[in-house]
């Protein structure tokens, strides 16, 4: 699956499916989450959050968007604006590998 980006000033109230919004400005970047469920997901840009790597023709975040908290559990990452999607793990997994 491909997403397409957009770099904004602001993001938008109505944002599109398969696409990643960056606001450098803002220093963040927003996108509806890829499996499809609607729920928005924002990942904050800085050295202790995620990564934008942009070289021209694609965008890519680091590390990988893991949404434990949405009823979809999804979990990908966006590489040069293709999604790859993690492995379905339990939650107990998930919460030992964070202690």
């Amino acid at each position: 699956m491909k997403i397409k980006y957009k770099f904004v000033q602001y993001i938008p109230d109505q944002i599109e499916e398969r696409t990643l919004y960056i606001s450098i400005e803002f220093g963040t970047a927003v996108h509806k989450c890829v499996c499809g469920c609607g729920n928005e997901v924002v990942t904050p840009l800085s050295p202790s959050d995620w990564e934008l790597i942009y070289n021209g023709e694609t965008v890519s975040l680091y590390p990988s968007i893991g949404n434990w908290g949405f009823t979809c559990e999804s979990h990908y990452w966006i590489t040069r604006s293709k999604v790859k999607f993690a492995k379905k793990r339990s939650i107990r997994k998930i919460e030992s590998k964070q202690k």
